[in-house]
């Protein structure tokens, strides 16, 4: 909790930070990002680098203190670098497509499911080579933008539509993710006696 809270958080080049009254703003060449912080918590600029301050050793205050220094240094690196989560779309006759900034997923309901992204949010289909082991794979989704918190809720919410069932594996899944799988219906044995 509190050795996090207590690294320095270093500023790139580029990358400039506002504290206004609990209120931290974060501008680089990405964009701006801002946030309220706790009131407890007290954020400085010392050269080019921010440090996270508590005013006390409580339980509460080593939690808000790492926390507070882990979601100002998700702003720095997402208005630097930004961040991407890619999600695998598995299942034969599956199927993904843009239509403008929606997304059209095609898994086996009745009817198409579209999701739209927030303002703020990027979605796209990355081109990718099936292994021979991996032909099941139908569509690699890419999910990307400055926020992490926005970027994660937006692929929970597009695993969501379909979720990788045990059986066969088929659904949304991120790319990476070992789905545990369970062994079918076995047999019935007859003639026994």
């Amino acid at each position: 909790m509190s050795r996090v809270g207590k690294r320095p958080i270093p500023l790139p080049a580029g990358v400039t930070v506002e504290i206004n009254a609990g209120q931290v703003t974060v501008t680089g060449p990405r964009g701006t990002l801002e946030r309220r912080v706790a009131p407890e918590m007290t954020v400085r600029a010392e050269g080019d680098q921010l440090i996270v301050a508590r005013p006390s050793d409580t339980k509460q205050h080593k939690s808000l203190h790492g926390l507070t220094r882990s979601l100002i240094a998700n702003m720095v690196t997402g208005v630097t670098a930004g961040f991407c989560k890619r999600i695998d779309l598995m299942g034969v006759g599956y199927r993904a497509q843009m239509q403008d900034r929606k997304l059209v997923l095609q898994v086996g309901f009745s009817h198409p499911v579209e999701v739209y992204p927030p303002a703020g949010v990027e979605m796209s289909l990355e081109t990718f080579t099936p292994l021979a082991e991996n032909n099941f794979l139908a569509a690699r989704i890419a999910v990307s933008g400055n926020s992490k918190e926005q970027v994660g809720q937006m692929a929970a919410d597009i695993r969501a539509v379909k979720k990788p069932e045990p059986y066969k594996g088929k659904g949304l899944r991120y790319t990476g993710e070992v789905v545990r799988r369970k062994a079918g219906k076995t047999a019935v044995r007859t003639g026994i006696g």
